[in-house]
């Protein structure tokens, strides 16, 4: 491991005092309902269970996105290797949460990662000596990084992209971001672009492979059948649209998306689902700012959807499966323009897996590379803007209408897995066992 540069041992430094300001900040969240009290030990490294016996992988991902495109690696591996158990780490109570919803592949344990100071990082370590570490995206926390590599565990990064944003902000650290990227063994990214970006920020690009989209290649969300079945007979035989993971800056747009639409398909039932779920009040008013708010009906509210019905806010946790499986065609979220924002995009795959048009405006930076596969096959329906959407929802009421764009959405489909081989190959080839074969 070579020496790290200044800013890296600053942090360092810092990181050996930071125990009590990890310990407010996470209490302080804890009462903001941000993390879970019940699972904050485990933010201190103190573990949840005991390690099994045998092999152990360990992976890691942010959040519920970058976690959900390990599930479905995790799936794969525990198929193919019976003998070896896995610890997927995460760090947000969203992703803890969606995880307690579903049913994890065989072996799976999760558990929150560490805070980022010595004591935490070495009682995480200590506890399940993981044989190899496999990130997904970039969360580079230094302590735990650093500490990982000395213990000669094998690390590598799967589905690595560089966003503008994370871009700009890595060029002002390249140095020590660089020096964080060289702790690994190999590095896969999802497209030839983010390899170029990567090198404006001191990446090793002797470890850099492109291999695609992982999360392409990810399992639609679960459905919930019982809660599903319910949905449906409420709706009935009505058409239907999903606004998906909206922000709150753009659902007044939405809504007047849905407006319009109305004007051609007065019986037209929008279906929006927050990315955020405490900031369905907000959705809420957006909606009553527009329509009556007796044609408004709110999931956490128990309230049903009736014929008089016209926006169902579908603000419930680990649903999303639930949304996708009643509509025929969705808009992922957060791509149409916005006064004063630039909108980056919303993984369109979920949609995709699950046989639902996907409709969506320009402005897609964090997921180019999903935005123009689909483009090249016909995948995907974009629209300019609001008047745009709000056609384009109707149209695709018609099955005849929506069938080229599934077709093109199949083939999709059939690329995406390559990925997902090139993962779990790589993952082989970490692990003691198949080392020693």
């Amino acid at each position: 491991m070579r020496q790290p540069p200044a800013l890296i041992r600053a942090y360092m430094a810092f990181s050996r005092l930071s125990a009590p300001i990890w310990h407010a900040a996470l209490n302080w969240r804890a009462k903001k309902g941000k993390e879970d009290p019940a699972r904050l030990s485990e933010r201190w490294g103190q573990p949840a269970q005991a390690r099994p016996e045998g092999e152990l992988l360990w992976l890691h991902g942010v959040s519920v996105g970058e976690v959900t495109v390990l599930l479905t690696l995790l799936e794969r591996l525990s198929q193919t290797r019976p003998q070896t158990h896995f610890l997927l780490t995460s760090i947000t109570r969203a992703a803890a949460d969606a995880m307690a919803k579903r049913q994890l592949p065989p072996r799976v344990i999760h558990h929150y990662a560490p805070a980022d100071y010595p004591v935490a990082v070495t009682r995480f370590l200590d506890h399940w000596r993981p044989d190899a570490f496999v990130l997904s995206e970039m969360d580079l926390w230094p302590r735990l990084l650093a500490e990982t590599k000395k213990r000669g565990i094998p690390m590598a990064i799967v589905n690595a992209h560089v966003t503008p944003r994370r871009l700009r902000n890595r060029k002002r650290v390249a140095s020590a971001n660089g020096w964080l990227m060289d702790l690994f063994d190999t590095i896969h990214v999802q497209d030839a672009r983010s390899a170029e970006l990567f090198a404006e920020i001191n990446a090793p690009m002797d470890k850099i492979k492109v291999t695609g989209l992982l999360k392409a290649a990810s399992n639609p969300p679960p459905d919930h059948p019982d809660a599903r079945n319910e949905i449906a007979a409420q709706i009935g035989t009505r058409p239907r649209w999903l606004a998906a993971s909206t922000r709150t800056e753009e659902e007044a747009q939405v809504m007047q998306v849905h407006r319009m639409a109305l004007e051609t398909c007065p019986d037209l039932l929008m279906i929006i689902a927050p990315r955020q779920m405490k900031d369905a009040d907000r959705t809420e008013a957006d909606a009553r700012a527009v329509f009556d708010p007796a044609r408004i009906a709110r999931r956490s509210k128990g309230q049903p959807i009736t014929p008089q019905t016209q926006v169902y806010i579908a603000d419930s946790m680990g649903e999303m499966g639930v949304w996708l499986r009643l509509v025929p065609v969705a808009y992922p979220g957060q791509s149409l323009p916005l006064d004063g924002r630039v909108m980056t995009g919303k993984n369109p795959f979920e949609a995709v897996g699950l046989g639902v048009m996907v409709v969506h405006g320009p402005h897609f930076g964090n997921f180019r590379a999903a935005y123009e596969l689909l483009a090249a096959e016909g995948a995907a329906l974009a629209v300019a803007d609001a008047g745009g959407m709000a056609q384009a929802v109707v149209a695709a009421q018609d099955p005849s209408f929506r069938a080229p764009y599934l077709e093109g959405a199949a083939r999709v489909q059939a690329q995406v897995m390559a990925p997902l081989e090139q993962a779990a190959l790589m993952i082989g080839t970490m692990l003691p066992r198949d080392k020693d074969k």
